[in-house]
C-alpha cells in the first residue's frame, strides 16, 4: 500500500461497527465510478489473488448487486449488495451479506448495514465506510475471517486500477 495515502480500519466493539477510511489518488467522480459501476467492480473488488464476476446488478435505490469473489481454483463464494439510498457522487447506503449463486441470503454469516461515503481532498478523494454489525459476535465473526487483511489487498487492486484509469 502506498504510504502517502491513508488507511484506517477502526473496529468498534461496543458499537458493533467497523470504520474503514480510505484515500484514493483521484477524483471522486472516478472513484464513484470504481464503486459503482459493475463492470469496474470486477476489475477490483476482491483480494489478491481472487478475482469478482457479476452476475447482476441494479445501482439504483431498492436495487442491487449480486457477485461471487472467484478463487484461483474457480469456487465461487457469492455476496449480495441491496441498496438502500444513493446520494449520487455523495455516497450510498446498502445492506451487504453473503449469498448463494441465486442471490438468497446466507443466514449462518454476518449481514451488515455498509454506509460508504465519497468526499474531496484537494486533488484526492477519501472514502469513508461504517459498516453496522447486529451483534459482537457478527463483528468478531468478520474479524476473525480477515477482513481487515482483505480490505487492504482490495483497496490496493483499486489504487492499481485507478493508476491505469488515470493514464
Amino acid at each position: 500500500m502506498r504510504p502517502d495515502l491513508q488507511f484506517d480500519f477502526v473496529a468498534d466493539k461496543a458499537k458493533n461497527t467497523i470504520t474503514v477510511t480510505r484515500e484514493f489518488d483521484a477524483e471522486r467522480q472516478m472513484v464513484w465510478d470504481c464503486y459503482t459501476k459493475s463492470e469496474l467492480l470486477d476489475r477490483w473488488f476482491a483480494p489478491k489473488p481472487f478475482t469478482t464476476k457479476t452476475k447482476s446488478m441494479d445501482f439504483s435505490e431498492g436495487g442491487h448487486w449480486h457477485y461471487a469473489m472467484v478463487d484461483p481454483e474457480g469456487t465461487e463464494y457469492w455476496c449480495r449488495m441491496d441498496y438502500k439510498t444513493i446520494s449520487a457522487i455523495d455516497g450510498y447506503t446498502a445492506y451487504d451479506g453473503f449469498s448463494d449463486e441465486t442471490g438468497a441470503i446466507n443466514p449462518d454469516l454476518p449481514r451488515a448495514t455498509w454506509d460508504t461515503q465519497f468526499k474531496d481532498k484537494a486533488e484526492r478523494t477519501v472514502v469513508e465506510t461504517l459498516v453496522q454489525y447486529g451483534s459482537l459476535q457478527d463483528l468478531e465473526t468478520v474479524i476473525g475471517m480477515g477482513m481487515e487483511e482483505g480490505l487492504k489487498s482490495t483497496l490496493e487492486r483499486l489504487d492499481e486500477l485507478l493508476e491505469l484509469l488515470n493514464k
